[in-house]
């Protein structure tokens, strides 16, 4: 029996299913027709009518004294305890009576910094998902297991009263910080549980002074570590995953006095388009144990990566083991790199960059990639996205509390941050092409072998940025500087002014008329 189930309120439990092993679990999923076995021996679920995050539907309880810290707005929305209490009662209805999957692990590799975690759910495979995604405790851990923080998810419900509540739709996510829980009904989609642990993650830790990132890490033979920040669709899990440097983690990370630790045990990668040639580290993954979600297969279990039909969001959870080459510690020093990915699909951002401290400050708070036509619904042109930190819907405090502790750290341990663009050259989406994942490793290890540092610089107009002339491994050298790549100088020049048009409304957000503001890095960025 678990630690703690009688402080789980719920009624009537049938058989509780607790820390079950990989075997126990699919032989369970299968069984109950949840589940269905890949040729490759992995697993394959859909999650319903939800294939993606529902932000919309995120809440956090307002009560002292989270409320004082947490940046309400758009991505963080107030709801009452009152509310909070009713639909918790939602909830535990929903799993009373019923048989339930609890599973046991941490969230945070190093000890000092990390969480303990429980999830309950009636559903098997969430609790594979879990299983996948965080870090497995050993027996003896588990012996006196205690959970810090409890996440129900009662996917089967919804909230019928939602209108009355003044919410968004019948599906919710919340979190209540004070009494340590979190609250999941009407949405299936297991990338939910994973990042409502790291939302919470970003509350905690940078109250410690410590600071969270969305960004994936490896490190190399002579312990160098390096960090890539990025939005989804910028290349940060297939470019982390490295088979020349051990993979530390491919989306969470702290970053505390003991250097950087993964806050996961797996990694959850897109599966759209795998191919086995580029991305063969992720392709080898996907084995027993690994969960397939929301793919198409034949009728002998084959999966059909380039197949869309049911989302462009198909995704594998797997444990980090599948990787063979991962730091087994999930942790290492301090970053000597920092990359900063972004998927420029106007085509006028250099394949690769050198930031200056205040660069660094400013590309990390703008976190710019682009949306590309056709991947969304009256999307019919490339669009700038602005993600505070690469990763603004998953921060409950002002993004200037994580920016100061990058800063701070920056400074301390002399860290070089680059910027690289992994999206289009030669024109925009549409004109040009994607830059090559070739010309992408190379520009990635000159970096990471320092070699950049011996390269003669040229500044790009307007963005002020420093570009390599010559870097080793890059096929023709004339990509590195963008306006060399497009066949109309002039449309060049009216591009870039467009998009630095675009960063400069954007950071107004930053901007004070305090012009000794720490955070007006403003002139760090395009010029106009």
């Amino acid at each position: 029996m678990p630690n703690g189930i009688e402080k789980l309120e719920l009624e009537n439990i049938g058989k509780i299913h607790h820390n079950l092993n990989y075997d126990e679990l699919i032989e369970i999923e299968i069984k109950k027709g949840e589940a269905k076995a890949a040729s490759s021996g992995a697993t394959m679920v859909d999650t319903g009518i939800f294939t993606g995050r529902s932000p919309r539907d995120k809440y956090f309880v307002s009560q002292e004294p989270s409320n004082k810290n947490i940046a309400w707005g758009d991505v963080n929305k107030p709801i009452s305890k009152e509310i909070f209490d009713e639909l918790f009662g939602v909830v535990k209805k929903q799993l009373s009576g019923k048989d339930l999957f609890i599973t046991d692990a941490y969230c945070g590799a190093n000890k000092c910094s990390r969480r303990s975690i429980r999830v309950v759910s009636e559903i098997a495979w969430q609790s594979h998902f879990v299983k996948n995604m965080f870090i497995r405790p050993t027996k003896d851990e588990l012996k006196d297991f205690e959970p810090e923080f409890v996440l129900y998810n009662a996917c089967k419900t919804n909230n019928q009263a939602w209108k009355k509540h003044g919410l968004n739709s019948e599906v919710f996510i919340i979190f209540n910080i004070e009494e340590r829980v979190a609250i999941i009904g009407g949405t299936w989609y297991g990338g939910e549980i994973k990042k409502g642990f790291f939302s919470m993650m970003n509350y905690w830790l940078p109250l410690e002074n410590k600071l969270s990132m969305h960004c994936s890490a490896n490190v190399g033979k002579d312990d160098d570590v390096a960090l890539f920040f990025g939005l989804s669709g910028t290349g940060k899990t297939t470019l982390s995953t490295d088979p020349n440097r051990r993979l530390i983690g491919d989306d969470e990370h702290g970053w505390d006095n003991d250097g950087v630790f993964n806050f996961e045990g797996g990694c959850y990668a897109k599966v759209i388009n795998l191919d086995p040639n580029n991305e063969p580290e992720i392709y080898g993954a996907i084995t027993k144990d690994a969960l397939l979600e929301n793919v198409v297969t034949d009728e002998n279990g084959v999966v059909d990566y380039t197949n869309k039909s049911k989302t462009e969001n198909t995704r594998v959870s797997y444990p980090i083991e599948h990787i063979k080459n991962h730091e087994a510690s999930l942790k290492a020093g301090h970053p000597q790199n920092i990359i900063f990915l972004t998927a420029d699909a106007f085509g006028v951002l250099p394949p690769v960059s050198k930031l200056t401290k205040e660069q660094a400050m400013y590309y990390f708070l703008s976190g710019y990639t682009a949306k590309v036509a056709g991947t969304e619904r009256g999307v019919v042109e490339p669009q700038a996205t602005f993600s505070s930190c690469f990763g603004e819907a998953f921060l409950p405090l002002h993004p200037t509390a994580y920016a100061k502790l990058l800063g701070e750290k920056i400074d301390k341990h002399e860290v070089n941050v680059y910027l690289v663009n992994t999206g289009w050259t030669g024109g925009p989406y549409g004109v040009g092409k994607r830059m090559s994942i070739k010309d992408t490793r190379a520009c990635i290890n000159d970096i990471l072998d320092g070699s950049i540092n011996s390269a003669e610089f040229e500044t790009l107009p307007i963005f002020n940025l420093h570009i390599p002339k010559t870097l080793n491994g890059v096929a023709d050298n004339k990509v590195l500087n963008p306006i060399n790549t497009w066949e109309e100088k002039a449309e060049y020049d009216v591009m870039l002014k467009k998009l630095a048009q675009m960063f400069i409304e954007n950071f107004k957000k930053y901007q004070t008329e305090d012009e000794n503001s720490e955070f007006d890095f403003s002139k760090a960025g395009p010029q106009l």
